[in-house]
């Protein structure tokens, strides 16, 4: 066991870094407030881009190879940087989520805002998101409308 694990150190998984604005397009057809924009930063990029900053902790196995179990399966269900890639009806409802999310408190996740503390989401930003979500969906909606 102990060998494995030692094995495990020299072995990581590859990290989501990508470099650029990963996030530019969703930003530019949202539009969030900029404290929306600075939460989603420290709150949702990490688990729902191509863009992760690491924790030192980062650097040990096992944990590597469970923060990128994480990250993959969260982007799998919401990808910021590729939210280009998604339909109208697909934007609407990962916006739908995000507000169900946060307004149950499932996002951000617990062990992560154990871990970064200024990721927790306040009951006023909770509002806020709710009310650019319902903002947002409109302009989704009006979309899908025929012309």
């Amino acid at each position: 066991m102990v060998l494995i694990l030692i094995a495990m150190q020299f072995y990581s998984p590859t990290k989501n870094i990508s470099p650029g604005n990963h996030t530019q397009i969703f930003i530019k057809e949202t539009n969030p407030s900029p404290n929306l924009k600075a939460l989603f930063e420290t709150s949702c990029y990490d688990c729902h881009s191509n863009n992760t900053v690491y924790p030192w902790y980062n650097n040990i196995a096992p944990i590597s190879y469970w923060i990128d179990s994480h990250v993959k399966d969260r982007k799998k269900n919401l990808n910021f940087s590729v939210w280009q890639n998604y339909s109208l009806d697909k934007k609407d409802h990962l916006l739908d989520e995000i507000e169900k999310m946060v307004v149950q408190a499932e996002m951000p996740l617990t062990e992560y805002t154990y871990l970064h503390g200024n990721s927790k989401i306040t009951d006023k930003e909770v509002v806020e998101i709710i009310a650019w979500v319902k903002q947002t969906r409109i302009i989704y909606q009006l979309g899908k409308q025929p012309k």
